[in-house]
């Protein structure tokens, strides 16, 4: 299982890959270039939308367009963006903040990463900028739109991901070096029962997902890999990313087979698209389920 570079755009903080099963494609974002991109697999095309403002990640909106994590909040972009410029890239005109949560927070806070769930929950959390201990949140934007704060006292929210069977939340606040555990209440979106499923014993870890037989990927900042955790936490392999800064990462393809990673630029090297096909199938990305028109 070795990764290889997708040729597209080197980005100064890829993040987020989320696979759009509706369309067959690939998103992810460039955090501080505010930046949506999204890659057809099956013909290479690879298009760019420009949303104005740092994004923490991009999910498909069942009504059509996307949802994000922007700076401010969570917004969505019902039409997907604007026609296309000179450089092929779309402006993010139609963009809506419908839930302004760092504007309760310390100034210099920002959104990061996120996922939903299977009832269209949308989790992100924030994180400061100058990576002041304790200063973000987690919150949960439901489909209704109502916006709660889950979580308090987080330093570096990032990766979330449930278990097949979603009775689990995994979730990661990077400073703490480990990967958590919630109960998870899928009926109502709630969490409890906070406990640590995995100290990383190498680097940081950032972004997350979970494969079909439950085991848990873990993309690691200055650390170069992707670990495999299995159920009970103990590491089952490891996948080397010629990168320091891996950030996230992500199961795609028509089978679900091959693990799209994200990296950031470090000053020297980092910020590639790799890509890794793999023996395994990961869970579908779920969609933003927006009930508002």
């Amino acid at each position: 299982m070795e990764p290889e570079v997708v040729p597209v755009p080197r980005a100064s903080l890829g993040e987020g890959p989320r696979w759009d099963g509706h369309t067959g494609t690939l998103l992810w974002v460039d955090i501080p270039a505010g930046l949506v991109h999204r890659l057809d697999p099956a013909d290479g095309s690879h298009e760019v939308t420009e949303v104005g403002r740092p994004v923490g990640v991009a999910v498909p909106r069942t009504g059509g367009g996307l949802a994000l994590a922007v700076r401010d909040g969570f917004a969505v972009l019902r039409d997907g963006g604007g026609p296309r410029d000179e450089r092929g890239v779309r402006d993010g005109r139609g963009l809506e903040v419908v839930a302004a949560v760092t504007a309760g927070e310390r100034p210099g806070n920002r959104m990061n990463d996120g996922a939903c769930d299977r009832a269209g929950r949308f989790f992100a959390g924030t994180k400061a900028e100058d990576d002041t201990p304790g200063a973000g949140a987690l919150y949960r934007l439901d489909p209704d739109g109502r916006c709660e704060r889950v979580l308090e006292g987080v330093s570096i929210s990032n990766g979330i991901a449930w278990s097949p069977d979603e009775r689990l939340l995994y979730y990661v606040d990077t400073p703490t070096g480990r990967v958590d555990v919630f109960d998870y209440d899928p009926a109502g979106g709630r969490l409890a029962g906070r406990r640590v499923f995995a100290e990383i014993p190498r680097g940081f870890p950032d972004g997350i997902t979970v494969d079909a037989t439950g085991h848990v990927w873990v993309a690691l900042w200055e650390g170069g890999a992707v670990l495999r955790l299995r159920p009970g936490g103990q590491l089952d392999l490891v996948v080397e990313v010629p990168a320091a800064n891996v950030t996230s990462c992500a199961f795609g393809g028509p089978g679900l087979g091959e693990l799209y990673i994200t990296t950031a630029w470090d000053g020297r090297a980092g910020g590639e698209l790799w890509r890794c096909r793999t023996p395994y199938t990961g869970l579908p990305a779920n969609p933003y389920r927006d009930l508002s028109p």
